[in-house]
């Protein structure tokens, strides 16, 4: 893993497959105030000027054309879609998987999981948002089917989980752990004891982990870096509600085949 002032992060495992990458954090941008500075949320409410030119600059070190990096219209779903060129209207799904150089895929979040995935040898990379809905209900396994249309083979892919909230600030009720235990009681083991009474603690990155491992991905990097507990390089949602702030940025991990 890699990192400079100006610069995403990098994973190792997806470095050695050759693709151009990046965990986008908040530095080298031009936003202003809670958005300071790389803020790559159209649906904040920051000045989209501001926002289309850190995504400029984000598609540069892609190596890609502006218009070519592509983000969908994220809505928690397990929806996959394959592409091949810029969508005129940002479809409603959160993956996004491709086999054509030139073209890059990014999601954005603020907790939630961005996964990167990359087949080197079918040359097929997909880019998925995965909260704990999406991850819960299939959005992981989706983006590993569409990759196999295109002639990806899951012995191949190689998988990165970029900045997330970690499970040291990641506390739900009750409710929550029932409806993940409800589809497998196998999922206690993501959950720890809250210090707060009726409260548990969510390990969302292993979660990920494990629907990973359970889909026969076998090279995974967890990059284990928490949004909420280091507000100086990135955007969290959750945070911002605890500080009572009117808004947050958005971070943006991106893949493409140069």
């Amino acid at each position: 893993m890699t990192q400079d002032a100006a610069a995403p992060i990098s994973a190792s495992l997806l470095e050695a497959t050759g693709v151009r990458h990046g965990f986008f954090t908040r530095a080298g941008g031009v936003s202003a105030g809670l958005y300071a500075s790389l803020n790559g949320g159209v649906g904040s409410k920051d000045d989209p000027r501001s926002v289309a030119e850190n995504r400029r600059r984000m598609a540069a070190h892609l190596q890609v054309d502006a218009e070519c990096l592509l983000v969908p219209y994220q809505v928690h779903s397990p929806d996959a879609l394959i592409v091949s060129a810029p969508f005129a209207e940002r479809p409603r799904c959160d993956a996004l998987v491709t086999s054509t150089p030139g073209v890059g895929l990014g999601v954005t979040g603020a907790d939630c999981g961005m996964i990167l995935f990359s087949d080197p040898k079918a040359g097929v990379i997909g880019a998925a948002h995965a909260g704990w809905k999406g991850a819960l209900t299939g959005v992981i396994e989706a983006t590993l089917e569409a990759m196999e249309q295109l002639g990806a083979e899951r012995a191949s892919i190689v998988v990165a989980l970029g900045p997330a909230i970690g499970p040291e600030s990641y506390e739900v009720g009750p409710e929550f752990i029932e409806r993940f235990c409800a589809q497998a009681r196998d999922y206690e083991r993501f959950f720890a004891a809250s210090s707060r009474a009726g409260h548990f603690m969510f390990d969302l990155p292993g979660f990920i982990g494990g629907r990973l491992q359970a889909a026969g991905i076998e090279r995974f990097q967890n990059l284990a870096l928490d949004t909420y507990a280091d507000p100086e390089r990135f955007y969290s949602y959750r945070r911002s509600v605890h500080r009572q702030e009117a808004d947050y940025g958005r971070l943006v991990s991106a893949i493409a085949l140069v």
